[in-house]
This record gives C-alpha cells, structure tokens and sequence, in this order.
C-alpha cells in the first residue's frame, strides 16, 4: 500500500514553511509535489522531502483539480478543524 497519495494533505514539520498545510499534487521515490492554491500554484509545486511532512488522514478528488478548488479544499479542512 502507498502511503503517500496524490490528494491527501500534508502539514510541513520542517523548512520557513512549517506549519503550513498543503494538498499533495504528485510523488516520487524520495519527494511529495504540493500545492496550496496561493503562493504554491500547479503551475510552481513545492518539492518536498517525504521526512520533512506529516500527513493528515484526509483525502480528496484532484482529478480535474484547478487552484481554485485547492483553495477550497484547504478551506474547507480549516473551519472542520476549528
């Protein structure tokens, strides 16, 4: 089973980004893709080691996904968690 899933969303533990919530985009051997809608668009995904984030046992559909509907994505998650 793949841990690591494009989709699912991952807060940064490490890096000036710590915090941070993102939605992972895509993965490889060693890194996870994310986007955050705003300043991490898809067209400029942040290149993270898979170490230096944790995720969150959420996933959601990115099939057709835009920046707009990551924005709405990572909204959503923060009134739930709150």
């Amino acid at each position: 089973m793949e841990r690591y899933k494009a989709g699912m969303l991952a807060r940064s533990i490490a890096g000036h980004d710590r915090g941070k919530i993102y939605v992972i985009i895509d993965t490889d051997d060693a890194y996870v893709y994310l986007a955050d809608g705003r300043i991490r668009t898809l067209g400029r995904l942040k290149k993270k080691k898979k170490k230096h984030i944790q995720l969150i046992c959420r996933e959601y559909d990115i099939t057709n996904a835009t920046d707009v509907s990551i924005k709405r994505v990572l909204k959503i998650w923060s009134k739930e968690e709150k």
